[in-house]
């Protein structure tokens, strides 16, 4: 059974995902005090860490510093309610491979949890950095949100940037539409929208249009 390791102070918020992630199958130890992270990790392998940022004594990407600088490569999913283009970049400076909003419904945060636990377990991605995602000629920096191609260099918009990384995180896995309707539209999403379809085609026009299988009657994938 996988194990998860929740810093999270907001006893409400910590209750609601114990409860999710336990239902769903997944063991959880909690902790709320920043200095009880780094000691914590340490009493059992754990396959996630769930950390918030404004932790009581001690700041949130601090903690994370301090364990990416002992090579630990837990993935890491940022829970924050600094909704803001600064938050986002320091936390992927700091070693953070996903991050959420807060709020957030429980359905996002589980499909997010199941990606990053799936994707340490797979084979891994070339990385240049923490921050840079290379699959083939495709490099994905997850920082400024730009794509490159070869030597070609392409911004991209909110939502094609979050297809392309979940793709590139699960290379030669088939991502269903309804995967990427909860992953990038959430509960704005309409179920018989073509709006991935669409956004699809405005990736293959950056990318290329080989870059993007499509599995007829599954989804997708990164070729």
């Amino acid at each position: 059974m996988q194990r998860i390791f929740l810093a999270e102070d907001s006893s409400r918020i910590a209750s609601f995902i114990v409860k999710g992630l336990s239902s769903s199958g997944y063991l959880v130890d909690h902790v709320s005090d920043g200095n009880q992270v780094l000691p914590g990790l340490k009493r059992a392998k754990y396959d996630l860490l769930i950390l918030d940022i404004g932790l009581p004594n001690r700041e949130g990407l601090s903690i994370l510093e301090e364990l990416r600088g002992t090579g630990n490569d837990i993935p890491v999913i940022v829970l924050t309610a600094r909704d803001s283009v600064e938050t986002t970049v320091a936390s992927f400076q700091s070693g953070a491979d996903d991050y959420m909003s807060k709020p957030f419904s429980f359905e996002e945060l589980l499909a997010r949890v199941k990606t990053r636990i799936r994707t340490k377990s797979a084979e891994p991605l070339t990385e240049k950095s923490n921050s840079v995602l290379t699959k083939g000629n495709i490099s994905l920096d997850l920082v400024s949100r730009r794509v490159k191609v070869g030597p070609n260099e392409h911004e991209l918009t909110a939502r094609e940037f979050m297809m392309l990384e979940l793709l590139m995180k699960n290379p030669g896995q088939v991502i269903s539409r309804e995967q990427l309707l909860d992953r990038v539209w959430g509960l704005d999403h309409d179920p018989g929208s073509n709006v991935v379809d669409v956004y699809v085609r405005y990736l293959r026009q950056k990318l290329g249009s080989e870059a993007i299988t499509t599995v007829r009657g599954s989804g997708y994938k990164l070729s």
